[in-house]
């Protein structure tokens, strides 16, 4: 991508953040924000379709720079992995702007990405290392129902007043991650050494 379209973006990322830090997102117009970023409404236009595409995409960079990567998630690992905490905190640091995007009045286009991205990671994370979170059940639908916990735990944090440490919510989505008998794998693997020995 070229340089300037990457700062332009950026800009108009930033901008939609801090504006959305001061009042609800449903409030921020599209004119705020490109003179925040220092850019006119065509150049906005030219990026993106409206705010709420604006947010999707805000949102989705975010979780780059946190550096939530699909192969870094190792749901047998007794502590969550970096990239989940870093991403919390981003979220938390930004807490006005996610409440307000996937709250009652929030866009529908955000939360569809969002849990279209953690439902991603999630799938892939249960393909990479090779186990079965939930016995019986599908990929499509073992994946869907732990990304159903996690938006749902990270909707009920945002709403929390007071809220609690982004540490906290991290340690609710982990546990989230575990199987009645432990982490992903162990009950399978606990039953596949006990068929071997016999």
């Amino acid at each position: 991508m070229d340089a300037r379209v990457e700062r332009t973006r950026r800009s108009l990322q930033q901008a939609l953040f801090a504006l959305s830090q001061e009042r609800p997102f449903d409030e921020v117009t599209v004119g705020e924000i490109a003179e925040r970023a220092g850019v006119n409404r065509s150049s906005f236009y030219q990026h993106y379709t409206d705010k709420e595409t604006l947010l999707a995409f805000a949102i989705e960079a975010a979780a780059d720079d946190a550096g939530v990567q699909l192969a870094e998630l190792d749901p047998q690992s007794a502590e969550p992995p970096p990239a989940i905490t870093n991403y919390l905190t981003h979220i938390d640091s930004n807490a006005a702007v996610y409440a307000s995007a996937l709250g009652p009045r929030g866009s529908a286009l955000v939360a569809s990405r969002l849990r279209a991205r953690l439902n991603l990671i999630v799938r892939n994370g249960i393909v990479s290392h090779g186990t079965q979170p939930f016995d019986g059940l599908s990929l499509e639908i073992a994946s869907a129902s732990i990304t159903g916990a996690t938006f749902g735990i990270i909707e009920a944090w945002l709403a929390m007043d007071p809220r609690p440490p982004a540490e906290t919510a991290v340690a609710w989505i982990w546990q989230s991650f575990g199987t009645p008998s432990g982490r992903w794998g162990e009950e399978s693997t606990a039953r596949s050494s006990g068929r071997n020995a016999r």
